[in-house]
């Protein structure tokens, strides 16, 4: 809760002595948008407040509360907190905990995570504190017991911090629906909604609103902050053509870890955070304190971290988006990023965590992992300059998601259908939710829908005598609880020592194909592999051998349209790279003598044979899981024009596809009607669906991933998945899981919706570039193409021993000075 020192005689005038006191001890005064949060309580207001990190919004938040509370005459919960994160709630208690004791308030404030003991858990339903810090899950959890009403019935306010990271997720869906449930069970709830980070602050309100309706939200903006000081790392070594880590720049961050007090090292994948941290634990001949945070170690161990950050005995901590969020680390000096943000939002709210001071400026530095990764580095810097950010549109809440909000009402108790329905369309993601479409949720959630009607097991609701719908098992109940929440990882297994301590957990398929004896790298550790035991993976330390790392499904970010746009821009504007790196500004002009650059209009394609194929390569820079899908489309399309397609690569920026004869005809290859029947044989045929139809079955409660007395393993939950998926296409295709499966993967891993606008800008503006050999622009994503994994040093050089031939082959004529001293790639 970081607060700015200048007294002002005006501003404490507003506060309750007690409050006014307590600031001016500290020679602060509260900031104007404090005050206008508390004005906004006052008229019993819902309000936003968008404010930057080290701006006191936490305080801002709470001080409506804190200050109603002081005059002792409320019982029971008064406000409830709602974080995206454990840890955060965990901070957050900490930080609030501290005002109230110095000021003497008697205020009991708690947390309730799924960390938090039974035995508290009862007794905060029993005697529920003043204020309770949670989750969304907890907060679906709180709302299926039958004393709920009770629980909340005095709630006054709700604050959800971090709001930007929780709507249009499944998990804003779920708390979305949570929320219209307390405003049933307390009528005059408020709701604060705290963000640092808003691409769209009539869409917030909106979700906000507990009408759905952004007018019924006052909008408060905290001022500016001191303009961050952002900087790109040109390396002193070789800058790669391609790679994703970053390793080669390795050394050079960790000297800045050297001069800096406190750094955050951000990472954007949980293999890439192990990898990096190996790299600066060799180079520490310094004996600094680093340490690694991310969501697969042990939850001990985060805590752990956690709290020796908050205390100031760590020089560095390597991190994933675990630690993207608020928790308040005012000592963090130095912010690092080690390869491209992907958003301009995500930059901006990593930026943040350093220095948490509203008046000094947060330092940062970005660490591009490749050539084209500078460009996209560079197209977020003047994103955070121009204040631009980016953001996803407005989506419809999830069907799985409102099945499991409705058993979960129900076993809180017996509920009217049109009552629930009215309450439901209250919540911003379902406002525009048909009755047809409800009563078919409610349908399946009572009967499993018509294919799946004549098993009892999907029978979870009755109707009683009064026409109410009723938990028509206790078993069910028990299943709701057991497996509440939106988050779904793939199968997972726990990593235990010999010692019998667990380090955390990997994904079932990573451990699928080891063999005792095997290494890898985890928890900062290098581990052997020895075994199975009652699915937990057992190993001793590790003695050298060629180590592997956990890649883990759905780790890695799609390049932001925002942020597209702009790198475009710069690609087709050589005024813009003047202030390049050397290598990457003679690279783009090499590519304008040998081909063209992308223009923001068009989509340029080069075709050139090399070696027995012929390649195929578009610069569409719509982010990998879109050109994931656009490969499949054009190598379907291929393959009925009779031009043998073998197979193609896909990046953030641009997709290769290679085949036995030349493409010519590319007006008709990328035209918009791909995303009709080819689309749809496409996703019929697709294993993604069935991975889709497995989160969202497991969401709506169709299967467990927890049952009472048991946990059930990877391949059960997929076997059952399977099964269940095939009975629905057969007889029932308009089953609504089948409906919520189909919308998933067109928002998520296809991302037709980008495709399909990026088909339609390009119509008519298709350049086609037919070249005698490949060009420096598709060096890179050709390097990608039968890439193996090399740990330690050799991360991101390729086992092709004719890459540099092919680096040579595209420069060729040229005189850039293309030597063996630039062989690692």
């Amino acid at each position: 809760m970081s607060q700015p020192a200048l007294l002002s005689e005006s501003n404490l005038s507003a506060l309750p002595p007690v409050f006014a006191d307590w600031f001016a001890a500290r020679g602060w005064q509260p900031h104007p948008h404090q005050l206008q949060m508390l004005r906004a309580a006052e008229a019993g207001e819902s309000a936003l407040l968008i404010a930057p990190t080290g701006g006191g919004k936490t305080l801002a938040g709470f001080l409506p509360s804190l200050v109603d509370l002081a005059g002792g005459q409320h019982t029971g919960l008064h406000t409830l907190y709602i974080s995206p994160l454990k840890a955060l709630a965990v901070d957050i208690h900490r930080n609030l905990t501290r005002p109230i004791e110095e000021m003497g308030l008697a205020i009991p404030c708690e947390t309730r995570t799924g960390d938090t003991p039974q035995s508290k858990r009862q007794r905060q339903r029993r005697r529920p504190p003043a204020i309770l810090m949670t989750t969304p899950e907890s907060l679906a959890l709180l709302l299926s017991y039958y004393d709920a009403p009770q629980v909340f019935a005095g709630l006054k306010c709700v604050v959800i911090d971090e709001l930007h990271a929780l709507a249009g997720t499944k998990r804003g869906d779920l708390l979305a629906l949570g929320l219209a449930r307390l405003q049933t069970l307390s009528p005059g709830c408020r709701r604060v909604g705290l963000s640092a980070t808003v691409h769209d602050p009539d869409w917030l309100a909106a979700w906000l609103s507990p009408t759905a309706d952004p007018t019924g939200v006052r909008r408060i903006l905290g001022r500016d902050g001191a303009e961050p000081v952002v900087e790109i790392l040109t390396t002193k070594e070789y800058l790669p053509w391609s790679g994703r880590m970053g390793m080669h720049a390795v050394a050079e961050v960790y000297e800045k870890i050297k001069t800096a007090g406190t750094t955050l090292v951000f990472v954007n994948t949980r293999a890439q955070a192990e990898l990096v941290f190996q790299e600066l634990w060799r180079l520490n001949d310094d004996g600094l304190a680093i340490a690694l945070h991310h969501g697969s170690l042990a939850v001990e161990q985060r805590r752990k971290v956690e709290a020796a950050m908050a205390a100031g005995r760590l020089r560095a901590v390597v991190a994933t988006s675990s630690l993207d969020l608020g928790i308040d680390w005012a000592a963090v000096d130095l912010v690092v990023q080690v390869g491209a943000p992907k958003g301009s939002a995500r930059l901006l709210q990593r930026i943040g965590r350093a220095n948490h001071q509203l008046d000094q400026p947060s330092r940062a530095l970005l660490v591009p992992a490749n050539r084209f990764e500078v460009l996209e580095c560079r197209a977020a810097l003047e994103a955070v300059a121009a204040r631009s950010l980016d953001g996803d549109p407005p989506r419809p809440g999830g069907l799985d998601v409102l099945s499991q909000h409705i058993l979960g009402t129900a076993c809180a108790g017996p509920f009217a259908a049109d009552d629930l329905y009215r309450e439901i369309t209250r919540a911003y993601p379902y406002k525009s939710l048909t009755r047809k479409d409800f009563d078919r949720t409610l349908d399946f959630v009572a009967t499993g829908g018509y294919a799946l009607k004549t098993y009892e097991r999907y029978r979870r609701l009755g109707l009683d005598a009064h026409g109410l719908y009723r938990v028509a098992h206790i078993a069910h109940v028990k299943r709701y609880r057991m497996n509440v929440g939106t988050i779904v990882e793939a199968p997972v297994l726990k990593i235990r020592m010999r010692n019998g301590r667990v380090l955390g957990e990997v994904e079932e398929y990573f451990v699928n194909g080891l063999v005792p004896g095997d290494t890898f790298f985890f928890a900062g550790q290098l581990l052997c592999f020895e075994g199975m035991r009652d699915n937990t993976v057992l190993v001793s330390r590790g003695k050298g051998g060629e180590p592997r790392v956990p890649v883990y499904a759905g780790g890695r970010l799609p390049l932001s349209t925002h942020l597209a746009e702009r790198v475009r821009g710069i690609l087709e504007n050589p005024e813009r790279w003047h202030d390049l790196p050397p290598a990457v500004a003679e690279w783009l002009r090499l590519q304008r003598w040998r081909s063209v650059l992308p223009d923001t209009a068009g989509l340029l394609v080069e075709t050139f044979p090399r070696g027995e194929k012929e390649f195929l390569v578009a610069y569409c820079f719509e982010g990998r899981n879109a050109h994931q899908t656009l490969g499949m489309l054009l190598t379907r399309r291929m393959e009925r024009a009779g031009l043998s397609p073998l197979g193609f690569v896909a990046t953030d920026y641009v997709i290769a596809v290679w085949s036995l004869k030349p493409a010519e005809d590319m007006a008709a290859l990328f035209d918009q009607d791909m995303l009709g029947d080819d689309l749809e044989e496409w996703m019929a045929e697709s294993s993604m669906l069935r991975r889709t139809f497995r989160k969202v079955a497991v969401i709506a409660g169709l299967i467990e991933a927890r049952s009472p007395g048991q946990e059930k393993s990877g391949r059960q939950v997929t076997f059952n998945a399977d099964l269940i998926y095939d009975v629905l296409r057969r007889h029932e295709p308009d089953h609504i899981l089948l409906q919520a499966t189909r919308a998933d993967a067109a928002g998520g891993l296809t991302d037709i919706g980008r495709l399909a606008e990026m088909l339609k800008r390009v119509q008519g503006r298709i350049e086609h570039r037919r070249l005698e050999k490949i060009s420096p622009l598709a060096v890179p994503v050709l390097l990608d193409i039968g890439r193996e994994q090399v740990y330690g040093s050799g991360l991101d050089e390729l086992l092709d021993e004719g890459a540099q031939a092919l680096i040579e082959e595209a420069t060729e004529g040229m005189d850039v000075g293309v030597g063996q001293a630039e062989l690692p790639l």
